[in-house]
């Protein structure tokens, strides 16, 4: 069982600086817009070092860029039936380093005494 939950998080995953795609991934999307491989490959896409297929970014007020296709009103995916592999795998395990540093933030502030407790203060 997974344990964190993406629907309280702001999206930090979708501002990773390069968000990699397979050509598998730009089929998907454009299967789910009706365009053409080369119509979506040329709208969501561009080459980005050694990757033929990175997502396109957006401005974004809290990370400075961020995946095209996320809502950054509401906070989350607007494909997510369609989002890329590396979004269905991610984070690779049980456990998301960005939830667990926010659950440790917010566990710290509701209890002032973890912090000396921790630096042995």
């Amino acid at each position: 069982m997974a344990r964190y939950d993406c629907s309280k998080c702001p999206g930090y995953c979708c501002s990773y600086p390069v968000i990699p795609l397979k050509k598998r991934d730009v089929e998907r999307l454009a299967k789910h817009f009706s365009l053409t491989f080369a119509k979506a490959r040329a709208k969501f896409t561009k080459v980005d070092g050694d990757e033929p297929y990175a997502m396109r970014r957006k401005a974004d007020e809290h990370f400075g860029r961020i995946c095209r296709f996320f809502d950054t009103t509401a906070r989350r995916c607007t494909i997510y039936h369609a989002r890329p592999t590396i979004c269905r795998e991610y984070p690779g395990g049980k456990s998301c380093g960005y939830y667990d540093f926010l659950l440790s933030e917010r566990e710290t502030q509701e209890d002032p005494t973890h912090i000396a407790s921790t630096w042995n203060v």
